[in-house]
């Protein structure tokens, strides 16, 4: 790759905290639950806490909602619910990120890693600075092994090596190796031109509509 690594970023989108009803993976990536801490007393739907015995949800009770749901409940016009940052993002797991982020199972951490952790910046957190630093550094990171993993394996089977991946990193990966592989059968004489990856098409789409 001859990309400089310094100024890749993960594919971070330009409003984190809408939603892109077009896209499948962000419709998927808002179903992630998030812990959440009740504000006010919710009225019968204790049914929903099976550790609660009463008929309604008292304040201070902490559930675990999807994102989408705990956005909508947590903004400026109202503030049903106070989100918490997931543990997946707290400084214990960041540390273990900035010590060799190239070994870690981020697929354990979840499957939207990146996607979710850019959306919590749409809550208020002391961390949200340390937060989107410690995502831009994982990906910088991860994406050169990343890459090289997918020009070099083009017929080999890939499921041990995505499987350590998050979506992003999967997609990523995709890229790579098919565009190593229309690289090979142009070079053999297969194809009769390259053309511009999906990916590159898709992000350049969301520049100029971001830019509009």
């Amino acid at each position: 790759m001859s990309a400089n690594d310094s100024q890749i970023g993960p594919p971070l989108r330009s409003r984190p905290s809408s939603y892109d009803y077009f896209d499948i993976d962000d419709v998927i990536a808002t179903q992630e639950k998030i812990p959440c801490r009740l504000e006010v007393q919710i009225h019968n739907l204790g049914f929903l806490d099976p550790s609660s015995e009463g008929e309604h949800l008292a304040s201070g009770s902490k559930q675990e909602l999807p994102y989408w749901l705990a956005k909508e409940l947590c903004s400026r016009r109202r503030r049903v619910v106070s989100v918490e940052l997931p543990k997946v993002y707290k400084d214990a797991y960041r540390e273990i990120l900035k010590a060799d982020a190239c070994v870690v199972d981020l697929h354990k951490y979840g499957p939207h890693f990146y996607d979710i952790g850019t959306k919590l910046m749409h809550f208020d957190d002391d961390e949200n600075s340390m937060v989107i630093r410690s995502l831009q550094e994982t990906f910088i990171k991860r994406f050169r092994k990343i890459m090289d993993s997918s020009q070099n394996s083009p017929h080999e089977e890939t499921s041990a090596l995505t499987s350590r991946l998050d979506n992003t990193e999967k997609q990523i990966f995709a890229a790579g190796k098919k565009g190593i592989k229309d690289f090979l059968l142009w070079e053999a004489g297969q194809m009769s031109k390259l053309t511009t990856s999906e990916t590159v098409v898709s992000h350049r789409k969301r520049k100029r509509s971001a830019l509009e």
